[in-house]
């Protein structure tokens, strides 16, 4: 038997009893690499007889390409050994029960934001939207808060570099419409808003609504029906007991804050207080170009989140930031 009839004899009996792909290469490299067996016999031609050298090479050469042939045949069949224990294990069993799908559902404060926006947007206002990062002028200046008010404190205000701040309230925003469009108007102003402040009633980001009603005769005995009609809306309840208190804002004279009587399921009884509200203060006006003298107006302003815990009878504002899915996912629509 010639060396090479003997080195394919033992490659084959090796490449027959090898189970995985990187045995068989270890096979392949020990006898067809740069320095393998059948490798080395061809370069030991050179030592033979010339009369001997066609025979021996036409020996190896057919060992060689035997061998190749053996390597890729287990390799097929290696590697689909391979898919089918995969295959196996990916299988799926169509007899069993579906896992089923959860459908995600709004935040409750997205919810009550989107309510009292579809309110005012049936009562004849538009919606508009401002920069959360304000400057001074349109957050404090031209809405007529003083140097000294407290609200521009740094305990209460995140300021940022360069003279701008965190808004303090979605007012800047009719500040911004009314120099841009002056009189008439009728819009509101949601948006997340930003103050120093964190317990249970009170967060450093919350969502307001505002709104501002401008034009030539707007009087108040109209803000009085607007508001009547928007929270008998929104707690859908028409007989709900509303009374205005005398109050004080910078940015609107006479100023007033708006209660309702609650005696709810939840355990939360009496007059609680859930927006503020105005004649916008001629100053404001005089700010922004227009003449108080030919027009006049009313604005209110409402926290969400109060809105949400006083419909949904919740008494710690900080659930709505827990992002815990058992409580958030009750208010699903």
């Amino acid at each position: 038997m010639s060396a090479g009839s003997y080195i394919l004899r033992e490659a084959s009996a090796r490449i027959a009893a090898s189970s995985v792909l990187t045995e068989l290469d270890e096979i392949r490299i020990h006898y067809l690499g740069k320095k393998g067996e059948l490798t080395s016999l061809l370069k030991s031609l050179g030592k033979l007889p010339p009369e001997e050298k066609p025979a021996a090479g036409q020996v190896i050469n057919a060992a060689k390409k035997e061998l190749q042939n053996l390597l890729n045949a287990k390799k097929v069949e290696l590697e689909k050994n391979i898919a089918d224990i995969n295959l196996e294990k990916e299988s799926i069993d169509v007899t069993l029960p579906g896992r089923g799908s959860t459908q995600g559902s709004l935040h409750p404060v997205s919810i009550v934001q989107q309510r009292i926006e579809d309110l005012f947007l049936h009562m004849g206002f538009s919606l508009e939207r401002g920069p959360e990062v304000e400057d001074e002028h349109h957050n404090f200046n031209a809405l007529n808060i003083p140097e000294h008010h407290p609200a521009r404190a740094m305990h209460d205000t995140f300021y940022l570099k360069n003279g701008l701040l965190l808004r303090t309230h979605t007012s800047p925003v009719q500040i911004r419409v009314m120099s841009e469009r002056g009189a008439p108007l009728r819009i509101i102003s949601p948006g997340r808003v930003y103050r120093c402040d964190y317990d249970q009633t009170h967060t450093p980001m919350f969502h307001q609504v505002e709104g501002l009603w401008l034009g030539d005769g707007v009087t108040m005995s109209e803000l009085k029906g607007l508001l009547d009609k928007f929270l008998q809306s929104f707690f859908e309840h028409d007989g709900l007991a509303i009374r205005y208190r005398p109050s004080y804002f910078p940015f609107t004279e006479p100023s007033m804050e708006v209660d309702i009587k609650i005696n709810s399921e939840y355990g939360i009884t009496g007059w609680l207080e859930v927006l503020g509200c105005g004649m916008v203060h001629p100053r404001v006006l005089s700010n922004v170009g227009i003449d108080p003298r030919e027009n006049s107006g009313f604005a209110f302003g409402m926290g969400v989140e109060r809105l949400a815990m006083l419909k949904y009878g919740i008494s710690d504002l900080r659930l709505f930031f827990e992002n815990d899915l058992e409580f958030i996912n009750q208010f699903g629509r």
